[in-house]
């Protein structure tokens, strides 16, 4: 067995995992969705979704069905601004059926492809705070009565009332936001009923290539987070207890929750099998909100447990307390790029014992080569004394054939641990590092730190030992640093820096490693030829 092409095969298939994983992530584009004739488009742009709630499922709190009588929401949206909202960081209006019509960040971070202040939702979808009733006849009339509000304009923290008279209930909405995206929401009825409140449909604001998750994320009163992506909604989700709800892209969230109390939520279909999110209620009902940026610090300061919101998927268990700790860095040095290269750094200190041992194994199965040669011309016939004589081989020299392997299969959940985190993090959204990198969540634009990145790739591989005798494995592994370039041109400036800066720390780890191992040979050497004289 060649050891050292054992290791090289698992860097090709770790690099190759990396080319799927990654890859596949910014060039495949989410399924599209059926395309409508023109006069079907036409119409549902002036048409509110119809996810529907039926009367039973409303009135117990139980999976939706398609059997009963539904709870439409209007055909037509003919609602109109009714009141605005003014916060240091967003501009939020209310439309005439009382729900969020729009949420403009004003920050300058947000911004549009154009340069615009960056708009959450899509006009045409189902907006945030939207109430529908199991009782289709009230319903039908709540979308044909407009609301009536306290004040057309306010500033943050002022309250505002939106009251809706109907023929025999009044339903009043308190909402009260503050300077996060954070806000208070009281519903009150003149009488029991039941209906359901929504979180509108997830943000659109991320308009990137990548297959980051996106759709409804439940955190359940044993805390357990359940995503349920777009496209993927039965239709028939019923929670209890639940601590929040948020429907999310990216960055960015619209979050209703009750981290005391629970809140009972159904997930429902909205078109093309997305999720949406109703909370039930049946009278009075006060609950939290949060409208905007996935940020850590924002998030944590309303609560710890809706840092939850931040979604990471299956390496959520590293992601977060690696994101953790780069906060924590940052916290010192105010600069997120230093913290991306100094918990790189870190992380390289951790793992050294183990690399340190690794690399030493690699150099001594390198020199044992012309010795496993040997072995096979004498017994390639007989595989079972190969083995034994192989084994033989390396414990008289201390060659661990597994030993350079182990690093390499650590480093397989740290890297994707943090690319997650770092292809996530709102934080690098307008964080500049130095120089020409003022946005470490977009693409170098001169393309300077990929070159740099695939450079030092190419120089790790080179004093790296190496044994690969396949031609087909050769190929792959020479090019790869020229792949990865090419893959890493259009990757956010914050996860190609981590890279460099892996690259860069591997390559003076070599080199150490290198240097320890001759002085290693050396002392061997001469103690040998003491035993020789004496």
């Amino acid at each position: 067995m060649e050891q050292l092409d054992l290791q090289k095969r698992l860097i090709i298939a770790l690099a190759l995992s990396f080319l799927v994983f990654a890859g596949s992530s910014y060039f495949m584009k989410p399924p599209q969705k059926q395309q409508l004739s023109q006069e079907q488009n036409k119409t549902e742009q002036n048409q509110a979704p119809t996810a529907t709630i039926t009367d039973k499922s409303i009135a117990k709190s139980t999976p939706i069905t398609s059997t009963t009588n539904t709870a439409k929401a209007p055909t037509e949206d003919n609602s109109s601004i009714l009141s605005i909202i003014s916060t240091p960081s967003s501009r939020i209006t209310i439309d005439t059926f009382g729900r969020i019509s729009q949420v403009v960040l004003t920050e300058d971070k947000y911004r549009d492809d154009e340069g615009n202040n960056l708009k959450l939702f899509d006009a045409t979808a189902v907006k945030p705070l939207e109430i529908r009733f199991s009782d289709a006849k009230i319903n039908d009339e709540a979308f044909k009565t407009p609301y009536e509000t306290s004040s057309a304009s306010i500033h943050a923290p002022d309250k505002l009332t939106l009251t809706q008279k109907l023929t025999d209930l009044t339903i009043t909405k308190e909402i009260a936001f503050d300077s996060s995206g954070h806000y208070k929401i009281t519903v009150k009825t003149s009488k029991p009923v039941d209906y359901f409140i929504t979180t509108g449909h997830r943000p659109i604001a991320d308009t990137s290539k990548y297959m980051i998750a996106k759709g409804a994320l439940v955190k359940s009163g044993d805390n357990i987070l359940t995503t349920i992506e777009d496209g993927k909604a039965e239709g028939d989700e019923s929670f209890k207890g639940v601590k929040f709800v948020s429907a999310f892209d990216r960055y960015y969230a619209s979050v209703l929750y009750d981290l005391d109390n629970g809140l009972d939520v159904t997930i429902s279909k909205d078109k093309g099998d997305d999720p949406l999110i109703f909370v039930h209620g049946n009278s009075d009902l006060s609950m939290d909100g949060y409208i905007g940026a996935k940020e850590y610090k924002v998030l944590d300061s309303l609560s710890p447990e809706l840092t939850d919101v931040i979604e990471y998927g299956w390496f959520s268990f590293l992601s977060k307390p690696f994101f953790a700790v780069i906060v924590w860095i940052h916290g010192f040095i105010g600069n997120w790029g230093w913290a991306i290269i100094l918990f790189t750094l870190l992380v390289k200190i951790i793992l050294f014992p183990l690399s340190y041992k690794g690399m030493m194994s690699m150099q001594k199965l390198k020199d044992l080569d012309p010795k496993m040669k040997e072995l096979k011309e004498k017994y390639g016939k007989d595989p079972q004394k190969m083995n034994m004589k192989t084994m033989e081989m390396y414990k008289k020299h201390g060659a661990n054939p597994m030993g350079g392997c182990l690093p390499m299969l650590l480093q397989i959940p740290v890297f994707f641990a943090l690319y997650r985190v770092l292809l996530n993090a709102d934080e690098l959204q307008g964080a500049s590092w130095i120089l020409w990198i003022d946005d470490l969540s977009k693409m170098d634009p001169y393309y300077v730190l990929p070159i740099l990145m695939g450079a030092s790739m190419f120089l790790q591989q080179k004093i790296t030992p190496s044994n690969i005798t396949d031609p087909l494995q050769e190929k792959i592994f020479k090019f790869f640093p020229l792949i990865m370039t090419f893959f890493f041109v259009t990757f956010p400036s914050g996860l190609v820096l981590y890279w460099i800066t892996n690259n860069i720390l591997s390559i003076a780890q070599q080199y150490y490693i290198n240097l320890a191992y001759e002085k290693h040979k050396e002392t061997q050497r001469v103690a040998h030829e003491n035993e020789k004289e004496s």
